[in-house]
């Protein structure tokens, strides 16, 4: 859609620029392809008449002709610079989404290789222990409080790079974005949850980071990162649906370069 717009925009310029009003010193003009300035005369094009004609010169505004055609060409110039610099980043996006597989998961780009963020297995930690987050077999909901958790205290995928950015291709249309993870011993909390004890409603409490996004295809891939640059510590790329067991979570961690 986005492509058909700009070569509509595009004929439409040209078709605008291919015309001129050649005016009269009475007011009137003739809508001209083009003309020419002769010492007694102007010859121009009639497009009404599709023909060449020619009127005495000292009946012309030329002044009045040549400033319009002057202005027009100023602003056909800008539109036309808009319309390469659209083109530019249309080009740009397809080069970017070419780049990433269009299988479900988090990526990014070092150089020219597109690397994949490893999904990190997740338990749900309970007064009953710990049971493995599954989106293919939810688990049993216990009434309570529980948290998400990582194991280890810290994620092997680092970054030095504090405005890291992310593609997410989605599984479904859910919400995503960029959690911070809080170390707990041997493990890593991404969200506390508390599960009502009648409604088995789930209320989930987890640190979302204020993020920047952009959608590069219909199909559910979009591009992420951090709106602020983010200080040393642990992340995830999270993708759920909201008062559901059903999180999926990519893992990393942000230090500064020594």
């Amino acid at each position: 859609m986005r492509k058909l717009l700009l070569v509509l925009l595009a004929l439409g310029l040209s078709a605008w620029a291919a015309n001129l009003k050649l005016y009269m010193k009475d007011g009137t003009f003739q809508v001209v392809r083009e003309y020419q300035v002769q010492p007694d005369r102007v010859r121009f094009y009639s497009v009404e008449r599709s023909e060449w004609e020619e009127i005495p010169a000292d009946l012309v505004d030329l002044k009045r002709t040549e400033t319009e055609a002057a202005e027009r060409e100023a602003t056909l110039d800008k539109e036309t610079k808009l319309v390469q610099e659209e083109e530019k980043v249309e080009r740009q996006i397809q080069q970017e989404v070419s780049r990433i597989p269009q299988d479900p998961g988090v990526y990014w780009v070092e150089g020219k290789e597109t690397k994949v963020l490893k999904q990190a297995e997740s338990t749900v930690h309970n007064n009953k222990g710990r049971s493995v987050l599954s989106r293919l077999a939810p688990l049993p909901i216990v009434s309570g409080k529980a948290t998400v958790e990582l194991a280890g205290p810290h994620s092997a995928t680092v970054f030095t790079n504090p405005e890291q950015e992310f593609y997410i291709q989605l599984s479904d249309v859910e919400r995503f974005g960029i959690a911070k993870v809080t170390p707990k011993g041997a493990v890593r909390v991404v969200e506390n949850l508390t599960i009502m004890p009648v409604t088995k409603e789930v209320e989930e409490d987890i640190q979302m980071i204020p993020i920047l996004q952009t959608q590069l295809a219909s199909e559910g891939l979009y591009k992420i990162w951090p709106k602020e640059p983010l200080p040393a510590g642990e992340y995830a790329v999270v993708e759920y649906t909201a008062g559901k067991l059903n999180m999926q979570i990519w893992d990393f961690a942000v230090k500064p370069a020594k």
